[in-house]
């Protein structure tokens, strides 16, 4: 290993533990399989838990890639949130966006070139996306109390939007 390459990671490193140290509820995974220095052993087959981290006050958000070319965000604003975005497969993107008070969000991509997004505003939400298959697209957005959406894709080339406003 190149000492250079070796100091480039820990700078990296020690700047990720900072911004998660100053309390963002942003949390921001892109195409981290790509990168060797994630693993000591260079066995990138197992799927890596990006980030499990208690957010403040109270809210939960969990990345977790496995594959080439993934991109997740996850936003969380408000109180007992929580977010889930699960990535098998390749050149998928997934976003959840919440605000509010005890919103649950979950994103299951396997495949190729999935897209999907949730977001909710207010209490009580619950949504999930689950894709398998290639080149899905699925969106629910929610504004409201109370509200609850599941999409299920199995296959490919299939769009689907939800949004529910009271």
């Amino acid at each position: 290993m190149q000492y250079p390459a070796l100091v480039s990671r820990l700078i990296a490193r020690l700047l990720f533990g900072l911004l998660l140290s100053l309390g963002s509820s942003l949390l921001m995974a892109d195409d981290l399989m790509d990168n060797g220095d994630l693993s000591n052993t260079g066995d990138l087959d197992e799927p890596i838990v990006i980030a499990r981290i208690a957010m403040p006050q109270g809210a939960q958000a969990t990345i977790t890639q496995n594959g080439q070319g993934n991109r997740a965000g996850l936003k969380q604003n408000g109180t007992a949130l929580l977010g889930q975005i699960v990535q098998n497969g390749s050149n998928q993107e997934a976003y959840i966006l919440q605000e509010g008070s005890n919103d649950i969000a979950f994103i299951y991509q396997t495949g190729y070139g999935n897209q999907a997004e949730i977001i909710q505003r207010g209490y009580d939400n619950r949504a999930q996306i689950s894709q398998n298959g290639n080149q899905n697209n699925a969106r629910i957005e929610q504004i409201g109390n109370g509200l609850g959406a599941s999409v299920s894709q199995v296959g490919n080339g299939m769009r689907v939007e939800v949004r529910q406003r009271q």
